[in-house]
Order: structure tokens, then sequence, then C-alpha cells
């Protein structure tokens, strides 16, 4: 029987890579980096990585030799391309694997502008002692778009600040007892219409590619928030500077943008009511560990024959969740 060959394209430690091993010690296992991912999925069964370059997927599908591919990132925009959509390989995400990082990132983001950071830290650069106002995150209404692994999480992380949460999701199934409402996806428009903040935590796929437009940062309330937390491509960034500028937004936060790294001719960099970090919220010292127990886990499902986790509907690309099993 051929060997299988397992190409890996995440950071990974020659301990992660003998944790794998033992998992399938018949198989031959390439970390192939960035620098060859393209050239080694072509001759891959099994693949779990985020390429960050460039891939023929045309050429990997059409080989027939591709079993699975398992995502190191929650986000698939990477992989999901119509070749692999219109084939028979199965798309595990990795879903909930950084969301422990990704709330904490959400509520920094969150609090900082609520209590008036960005302000507080300008003035201490400048040696100005000056009381500002601030706001209350507690007893607000937030909406959570996107109510997978990390929405979930962040939804966990914020209700002992007494707030009320609304979420909507491909698949509102299992309801947490401190959401208030979880509903279908198509309720996007009433949610952002009645909440102080909205957070997006939805995947990049055509679905939700530029899915908050003017149009929709117009149903927002005078004086709301918007935090993306997921990818740049959600927002339309000139329609984001707008709401900032002329309402109805009073601030916004992202951890991504359209383009990375943000050019620096964006507007975005000089609002005073705009905060960027670069990508980061899913940092941790943990994450490779992490990434490396659900790949595990998942690889040794797939070698027994038993249900993937984060098995992903590669038409919208969202993991599939059932009631019962979230």
């Amino acid at each position: 029987m051929p060997t299988t060959r397992i190409v890996l394209c995440y950071p990974v430690e020659s301990r992660h890579i003998a944790q794998i091993q033992a998992i399938a010690p018949d198989a031959e296992i390439v970390n192939a980096g960035q620098e060859r991912v393209a050239r080694e999925l072509l001759d891959a069964d099994l693949f779990c990585g985020h390429a960050k370059v460039p891939v023929e997927w045309d050429r990997v599908v059409a080989g027939g030799r591709m079993q699975w591919i398992q995502s190191s990132a929650a986000g698939l925009d990477h992989c999901l391309v119509p070749a692999v959509i219109d084939s028979a390989i199965p798309v595990t995400s990795a879903s909930g694997v950084l969301s422990d990082q990704v709330a904490e990132h959400t509520i920094c983001l969150l609090t900082a502008i609520t209590r008036n950071l960005p302000t507080f830290f300008r003035q201490q650069q400048d040696k100005v002692y000056v009381r500002r106002a601030t706001r209350d995150l507690t007893h607000s209404t937030v909406g959570i778009v996107g109510f997978g692994g990390v929405g979930r999480r962040v939804s966990e992380v914020l209700a002992p600040f007494k707030t009320r949460i609304l979420a909507t999701d491909m698949y509102p199934v299992d309801k947490p007892a401190h959401v208030a409402e979880l509903w279908p996806a198509d309720r996007l428009d009433e949610l952002l219409s009645m909440v102080d903040v909205a957070i997006l935590c939805l995947p990049l796929n055509a679905q939700t590619k530029w899915i908050i437009t003017r149009e929709k940062l117009q149903k927002m309330k005078p004086g709301s928030i918007l935090l993306n937390m997921a990818r740049g491509k959600l927002v339309v960034e000139d329609d984001l500077v707008a709401a900032l500028e002329y309402g109805p937004l009073f601030a916004a936060a992202a951890d991504v943008a359209a383009e990375e790294p943000l050019p620096a001719e964006s507007k975005l960099w000089t609002l005073p009511n705009m905060i960027l970090t670069p990508h980061v919220a899913g940092q941790s010292a943990r994450r490779i560990d992490n990434m490396t127990n659900f790949y595990c886990d998942n690889l040794t499902r797939w070698r027994n024959g038993h249900p993937l986790r984060n098995l992903v509907d590669k038409q919208l690309g969202f993991p599939i969740r059932v009631a019962g099993q979230v």
C-alpha cells in the first residue's frame, strides 16, 4: 500500500511533527512551510495548514490524490476555491481552536473604546492630565454576527458584563442561556438596528464578502460601535470611514484589513475613533500546540473512519453545526 503523504504548512516544531507521526506512524510527514507548500501539495494525500502563497488548487484537485484538507485557521478563503468546492475533498476548519485568544483581544479592543483609552494614551504622551468622558460596556446590547467557535466564546466572555447578547448565524442552533436571541443570518439588518455594539465573527466567502456596506452601517444606531474580528473583506472600508466621520458610528476597531498590511494612504490610520491591530488576535504561546492537538484528534478520526470535527459546508464556508453537537 502506498505511504500516506501528509503535508504541513503551519509553524510546527520537531515535537509537533513527532506528535503527528505517533498518530500516523506509517505516514510520510512533510513540513513544507510557505516556501515549498505550493509544490508539495501536488503530491499530498492530506494537508494541514494555511498556504499564504498562491497554490495551483486546480492541479491539486485534478491530480486525484488529495483526500482531506485541514485548515490551520478558522478562515477558509485560502483554500475554498472553485476547484476544491466542486470536488469531493472534505475540508475542515480550525474554528474554535483560537477562540480564547480572539475573544480576549475582542474584549481588549471593546473596553479600550468604551473607556476612552486611545484618548488617554495620547494625553499620556503629551503629559496632559485631563478627565474625559467614558462609556459603559456593562448593560449594553451587543450583537455577534457569526456564532461559530469564536462568536460563542466572545459571548461567554461578554456575559459577565451583564450585556444583552443577540447573535445571527447560518446554523442558529443550541442557543446558550446567556444569549438573549440567536437568529438566522437573514436577520442581520434587524440585529444591526438594535445593538450598541456589533462584532463580526464571520468567515469570508462569496456570501459574506463586502457584507458590511454603507447601507448596513446606516442601519446601526447613532453612537454605536463596530468591531471586525474576522476578515477585512467583510467590510467596505470607504463606507466604514464615512460612517466614522459622519455617523452613525461612535467608533470602530479591527484586527484585520481588506489589504494586509493596510496601505499607508488608508484614512483608517488617521481617524481618532478607529483602533487598528495588525491581525494578531489569534496569537498565543500555545497556538501551535493547540492546533496540533486538534489536528491529531481529527487525524485519529480520519484513520478510524469517524466523523471529522469542523467539517465545512464548502458552498457556504461554514463548519456544519447540528443541534446538540455544538
